[in-house]
């Protein structure tokens, strides 16, 4: 992964393993010995920790302290393996409380159709927090796409829009080939002109400070 990544141009790499909560994923112990790895290699830099499961309308996830702060970056999500999704009300609930999470920088895939959700009050969850909205590439590809999925992802970037609030365009590289591949969300970028400014993946130092806030 840092390899290819260094092939691409980038300056930066953050890799999160799926949670526990996930079947066929790695046990806990593997988050304690991330202290092992070096945070630079061939050339870029690592941010290495976990994609947390979301597991209940509370927003609580499937590692507890004492690991999360052990790693450099936290993002979780809705993942329909381990989680049941509930009324709007409480789909919401659960993302806007992994917001409050201090240790959690980053909600992934949002607009995945995983559950139903009421963006609005997300988007200025995350803006409160300073937490960043990811915009999913993988979640758009018609071997994966739920049907809402575009729209979903459209709406949150006009919201993201409306209320100057960043986003982070990711991957979800689950192998080499697919770091920094962003093509199906550039059409949606471009249909709602959304500003750059407001796009992180290129603005390394504004990250770092972002997410640390």
């Amino acid at each position: 992964m840092a390899q290819a990544a260094t092939d691409k141009g980038l300056q930066l790499l953050g890799i999160t393993e799926h949670g526990p909560g996930i079947p066929g994923t790695i046990d806990p112990i593997y988050f304690r010995n991330l202290w092992t790895i070096p945070r630079k290699m061939y050339g870029v830099e690592l941010l290495l920790g976990s994609e947390l499961n979301i597991i209940d309308y509370k927003g609580n996830v499937d590692l507890g302290e004492e690991y999360l702060k052990r790693m450099d970056i936290c993002i979780a999500g809705l993942h329909s393996l381990c989680y049941t999704p509930g009324t709007v009300e409480q789909n919401t609930s659960a993302v806007i409380g992994a917001i409050r999470n201090p240790y959690i920088k980053i909600i992934t895939h949002p607009g995945d159709g995983t559950a139903v959700l009421d963006y609005e009050p997300i988007v200025l969850a995350a803006k409160e927090h300073h937490t960043l909205l990811e915009i999913n590439n993988s979640s758009l590809d018609p071997y994966r796409e739920k049907e809402t999925a575009p729209d979903n992802f459209r709406e949150i970037l006009c919201l993201c829009k409306k209320y100057h609030q960043p986003v982070i365009l990711g991957s979800d590289a689950h192998i080499s080939f697919a770091i920094a591949k962003y093509d199906l969300i550039y059409p949606l970028l471009a249909e709602t002109e959304f500003p750059e400014t407001l796009i992180m993946n290129d603005k390394l130092e504004a990250f770092k400070a972002y997410i640390k806030q």
